[in-house]
């Protein structure tokens, strides 16, 4: 599977806190409180194992903030460490005390003004259960599992999953399962340049573009992040989930609107990863009927993915490339002048492949979507590769299926077979297509138009033999059929019901 489960008996453990703490309060409520925490303690463990590195070292420097910061380390003031709020759990005063430890925090680390959580003491949450989830998390120590960042990481990625499978809809607007971002990051391989998420949720794009760096023995700091979200509290998630990774990002002073506060106005991005909203009504389209981003025609009022597509676009470098989620209407859809938009953006050589993918990938939605890839440079001109991936996945429970690493790594290799000019089609999985077979299917996308039907193996039985065999067993079924009808009239009318 796509997550790392070696150990997962850990991040259960603070899953099993988050539960604890819940109560009443709606799972929109209790993440912040829960990511919070696991984030406090990781910056006080990260924190405590500097400090004895620098007593042992025995110079009087295990105050020094630049001997914490120096070594990418967050500063944590004595007020704020775990060791007080330990202390302090059974208190009723561990709310407030958790909330002072918060703004200590952010007042030595600029990176965290603002961001860190800051609502522990307020009535409703019952200080009982925060003392007993404080007591979980003191008798971890986060060191102890692992390579820090990495464990801590896979915690806050799994809390993160399992507050979207809790919140339902609206965990959508923050959570894209692992196996559809790692999906994009194969296909883009994000080596070096400028990496865009302008719809980044909790930052799980960057996330995997970091992974798939390291599990390449590349170098994190050959990329530089760039993203941005509206929603206040997925903001600030992203910020945590990055500087726990150690991951220097650029998401903006504040959430913003993408369409209306372009963060990032002049960025041309090499890579761009995103899974933004499907199918956004009213996302304020007459207000921007100008705007520059529209190259290839005006996108509807009541449908912003084509509004998406064309602000990466925009964002794009000139050898830079896309990959982005769209619900499955955006590929044959003609409502809004959208199949004039498509037609613009194929005819402009800028599709690379289209994945159709499997139903239930995500928590939050049925919706069936596929994966885009753009290309400003495409290594084969004037030819689209289709792949679909609707039958892979594997069930993971009764409502959720997931890729696996060997599906991925599948769908990889088909793409970059295509890059390389030696893809075979295989029917009914992949097929490269030129662009005057799209136009002849009016400019429509769906991939089940040129892979076809996967072909049924032959059994080697003659048609003719195949069919009597058939046939004669069909006579049996309905011989044995009208048996049984004449059994079940003889006792329905032994009880009185006759059936004409």
């Amino acid at each position: 599977m796509t997550e790392n489960t070696a150990n997962i008996g850990f991040e259960k453990a603070i899953w099993d806190a988050a539960c604890i703490l819940r109560g009443n309060m709606d799972a929109a409520e209790y993440k912040q409180v829960v990511l919070g925490l696991i984030f406090l303690k990781y910056i006080s463990d990260k924190f405590e194992a500097r400090y004895q590195e620098l007593v042992k070292e025995g110079e009087g420097f295990e105050e020094d903030r630049d001997e914490y910061t120096s070594c990418n380390v967050f500063f944590v003031p004595e007020n704020a460490r775990w060791k007080r709020i330990a202390e302090a759990a059974h208190t009723p005063e561990i709310g407030r005390i958790i909330d002072d430890a918060m703004i200590l925090i952010e007042k030595e680390n600029p990176r965290l003004k603002g961001i860190l959580p800051k609502n522990f003491a307020r009535p409703e949450l019952d200080k009982r259960r925060l003392g007993d989830v404080v007591d979980l998390f003191t008798n971890i120590r986060m060191k102890e599992h692992g390579d820090t960042r990495d464990i801590l990481g896979r915690t806050y990625e799994y809390c993160l999953a399992k507050f979207a499978e809790q919140e339902g809809k609206k965990g959508g607007e923050f959570f894209t399962p692992a196996c559809v971002v790692k999906t994009l990051v194969e296909f883009l391989k994000p080596f070096k340049g400028r990496v865009y998420d302008p719809a980044c949720g909790s930052g799980g794009m960057f996330v995997q573009s970091a992974k798939f760096i390291e599990n390449h023995h590349g170098n994190i700091n050959n990329i530089s992040v760039y993203g941005q979200d509206s929603n206040p509290t997925t903001w600030k998630m992203a910020q945590m989930n990055l500087a726990i990774r150690g991951i220097e990002a650029d998401l903006g002073s504040y959430n913003a609107d993408t369409f209306f506060n372009d963060c990032h106005p002049t960025l041309k991005a090499d890579y761009i990863m995103a899974n933004p909203p499907f199918n956004l009504s009213d996302w304020g389209a007459d207000r921007l009927k100008d705007d520059v981003r529209w190259k290839y025609g005006v996108p509807p009022s009541g449908n912003a993915n084509f509004a998406w597509l064309q602000h990466m676009i925009h964002h794009l470098a000139p050898n830079g490339k896309i990959g982005m989620v769209l619900a499955n209407g955006s590929l044959s859809s003609q409502s809004g002048g959208e199949g004039e938009i498509r037609k613009n953006i194929i005819n402009d050589d800028l599709v690379s492949c289209i994945v159709a993918m499997p139903t239930q990938l995500f928590y939050t939605t049925q919706i069936p979507v596929s994966l885009w890839f753009l290309s400003r440079n495409k290594k084969q001109k004037g030819k689209t590769c289709f792949i679909d991936a609707r039958k892979m996945g594997t069930m993971v429970s009764r409502k959720l299926r997931m890729l696996t690493d060997t599906d991925i790594a599948k769908l990889a290799e088909t793409f970059d077979a295509y890059e390389n000019g030696t893809l075979e089609d295989v029917k009914g999985f992949c097929a490269v297509v030129t662009t005057a077979q799209i136009a002849e299917q009016d400019y429509i996308l769906t991939p089940g138009r040129y892979v076809g039907i996967e072909e049924q193996e032959d059994d080697g039985e003659p048609f003719d033999e195949k069919m009597k065999r058939l046939t004669g067993e069909l006579s049996a079924l309905f011989e044995k059929s009208h048996e049984l009808e004449i059994v079940i009239k003889k006792n329905l009318k032994a009880i009185g019901f006759e059936v004409k």
